[in-house]
């Protein structure tokens, strides 16, 4: 297959830390300018060793990631109009050493993987569950076995879908975690892990509950509790000691689709029952951000330490037009930002310092956030209709050559 354009390839920018001088660089590296997904993963396809970038029905071999090879087959998307693949994960699922890809076709639809061939060839494709309503299904140890599941919700219950490396071609099985009618149907949003109670268990959030795992998932009820949240809900939902007090917090953008990253400290009301008290990171105006930032439909995020503090930092954009421009915002720049997360020692005190990572990517509905180039430093992989990046993680105070 012959590769995209080596123009793509090149180092386009690298975008100086936006109020920090000794903030990490990145480094933006675009594989692809045609819309084929709205999500993108990494592993290693050929066995080398060496991380693989996959987006769509391509992978592209690293670490220069100038040649790619073809999973399955379809034309580019138009951007004014969406793809069949929204969620994309990369998981060796029938055991044989080899990582096969996991993708969530659209809301309402089936889930697929696609099974490495272990070198050139087609890449078999087998049904995992033959339908997923929600934009932000989780794909995570949600049951702590070591083995990852798809989290996600069915015909308004939550549930999450097992495989047995044993059986792969076999449907996966499905597990209820709530009742029926407890969220909505295809493209609601708002969905996460995380351990709420601190009981050593992973929780499910979305944007109306939160649901304490039972010490056996497998035929416990999952304890329903209400969350105190106003809005139509975003998308990956965190559970994090934020303020650093000793107990988990939750994070979730307020609207898909529109303005708003909110934080809710976990607290004791008057009466002693827990409360959630709502802290804005970002809102729809500059002044609801000490530093001005304002951006909408924060469709995707992530959780992870970027610049090896010790404390995990918070990685969302804006998914360029979503609705084809239709969305609050819909034609503003397509940002990507990290924000550095501050604890301050104090319940409620947590700061989130921004930092624009780039300003023509912006994420999808999916994107992960991993070692790329193996140097120890967290990257950021992302796929939407703006096309395919890297964006690579460069020492502090790096100009980025």
């Amino acid at each position: 297959m012959k590769p995209p354009p080596l123009a793509l390839f090149s180092a386009l920018a690298t975008v100086a830390p936006a109020f920090a001088d000794d903030a990490p660089s990145f480094r933006r590296v675009q594989l692809s300018d045609k819309f084929y997904a709205e999500g993108a993963s990494v592993g290693d396809f050929n066995r080398d060793g060496k991380p693989d970038v996959v987006s769509g029905p391509w992978w592209y071999a690293g670490p220069d990631f100038t040649e790619r090879k073809a999973l399955y087959a379809t034309d580019e998307y138009p951007p004014k109009g969406y793809s069949k693949n929204f969620n994309t994960w990369a998981y060796d699922f029938n055991g044989d050493g080899w990582d096969d890809v996991l993708r969530v076709t659209f809301p309402g639809d089936k889930a697929v993987w696609h099974e490495n061939p272990q070198g050139d060839g087609d890449w078999p494709e087998h049904i995992a569950t033959a339908v997923v309503d929600n934009e932000s299904p989780q794909f995570a140890d949600l049951t702590g076995d070591g083995q990852p599941e798809l989290i996600c919700s069915v015909g308004g219950q939550f549930a999450y879908f097992t495989f047995d490396p044993a059986k792969p071609a076999e449907l996966w099985q499905r597990h209820d975690i709530s009742g029926p009618g407890a969220t909505g149907g295809k493209f609601t949003h708002g969905l996460g892990t995380g351990d709420v109670d601190g009981d050593g268990r992973v929780d499910l959030l979305d944007k109306d509950h939160w649901w304490r795992q039972p010490e056996s998932p497998e035929g416990a009820d999952w304890g329903e509790f209400r969350f105190q949240f106003a809005g139509p809900g975003g998308a990956d939902m965190f559970a994090y000691d934020f303020d650093g007090d000793g107990d988990n917090d939750i994070f979730t953008s307020a609207a898909a689709h529109a303005y708003g990253l909110h934080w809710f400290e976990q607290a004791e009301g008057e009466s002693g029952k827990k409360i959630w008290k709502r802290h804005v990171i970002t809102g729809d105006k500059a002044e609801h951000n000490p530093h001005g930032v304002v951006f909408s439909q924060a469709h995707s995020a992530q959780l992870v330490d970027i610049d090896g503090d010790g404390v995990k930092d918070l990685i969302t954009g804006k998914r360029w037009w979503a609705h084809n421009g239709n969305d609050p915002g819909g034609n503003d720049a397509a940002v990507l930002y990290w924000f550095k997360v501050v604890p301050g020692g104090a319940s409620g005190k947590a700061q989130f310092i921004p930092h624009q990572i780039d300003a023509d990517s912006g994420v999808g509905t999916q994107f992960v956030v991993t070692d790329i180039n193996s140097d120890g430093k967290p990257d950021i992989v992302v796929g939407n209709k703006k096309g395919t990046f890297l964006h690579i993680q460069e020492a502090a105070g790096d100009p980025g050559a």
